[in-house]
């Protein structure tokens, strides 16, 4: 996590232009985290983070599906149900992608969060109201990451929730960008 979290601030650092906000979706959401956190200590922090369908990261659960055989971790990837397991019937693309999904796992099993760092910038949350991995309140803990303004949105759907409210993700996103100018409906 560290690694990535650097190398991506690498890319960033002294980009010319408005402040970023960074989204990121469930290990995205906490290499998003650590970037912030990265970009605020160089005195370049993100305008804004979103945290997607993940708990926050104070929130530890001992989970050791990377060390699980292949059928455990695509176990596990069925009941976050975002994937088309037609493709997974093929050896040799269980082949191909399980050393990403083992990293994937273990980058985000191992991870331990420093409760001395907390953000400056706003954090927004969002969470599928049937994500089977992460709870409302789970989620809702990412206030306890920043010291700026902290919102929760809560989307219908599992832990992919984006995949078919992508409307509704952009929609908060863009108003929360813009400072809430016109009117964001609720979800559909």
């Amino acid at each position: 996590m560290t690694t990535l979290a650097d190398r991506i601030v690498a890319v960033l650092a002294g980009r010319p232009g408005p402040p970023l906000a960074l989204f990121g979706h469930s290990l995205g959401a906490v290499v998003a985290y650590e970037v912030a956190l990265r970009l605020e200590a160089a005195g370049s922090g993100p305008a804004h983070l979103f945290a997607s369908g993940r708990r926050a990261p104070s929130r530890y659960r001992d989970e050791q599906v990377h060390r699980r055989d292949d059928a455990g971790v695509l176990a596990e990837l069925a009941v976050l149900n975002g994937t088309d397991f037609s493709i997974m019937d093929d050896p040799d693309v269980i082949a191909m992608i399980m050393p990403a999904l083992r990293a994937d796992y273990r980058a985000i099993e191992t991870y331990r969060h420093d409760p001395g760092r907390r953000l400056r910038c706003p954090v927004t949350a969002l969470v599928g109201d049937d994500d089977p991995r992460t709870s409302r309140d789970e989620a809702a803990d990412w206030a306890r990451h920043t010291d700026g303004p902290f919102t929760l949105e809560v989307l219908p759907g599992g832990h992919f929730y984006l995949v078919d409210r992508i409307a509704d993700v952009v929609d908060v996103v863009s108003s929360t960008l813009t400072g809430g100018v016109g009117e964001r409906p609720g979800p559909s």
